[in-house]
């Protein structure tokens, strides 16, 4: 006996967890910069964050609407001045 796996509903499933996750660590990287004022625990969780791709990772990047490959470059920039930051103030 053989059984099929429905694509589109695990599909489904997966960019609603991907969302779920990408919002709880973008929300905890914002209440650590901002609450906590710990720039470097906010820049690792923005990091994580990246894992859970929100949009559809079946999408080829040159394929992507330009928004959502806006979105996550703005995203590595974020990440990414967090870095100079750090290094700039060594870590304080």
């Amino acid at each position: 006996m053989t059984t099929t796996k429905d694509t589109s509903r695990q599909s489904e499933r997966s960019i609603t967890f991907n969302r779920v996750m990408y919002g709880a660590f973008v929300m905890l990287g914002i209440y650590f910069i901002f609450v906590n004022k710990d720039t470097a625990s906010a820049m690792s969780n923005l990091g994580i964050a990246l894992i859970f791709d929100p949009f559809d990772q079946s999408v080829m990047w040159s394929k992507r609407p330009l928004y959502q490959r806006a979105w996550l470059v703005v995203h590595v920039s974020v990440i990414l001045v967090l870095l100079v930051y750090l290094l700039l103030t060594g870590f304080r």
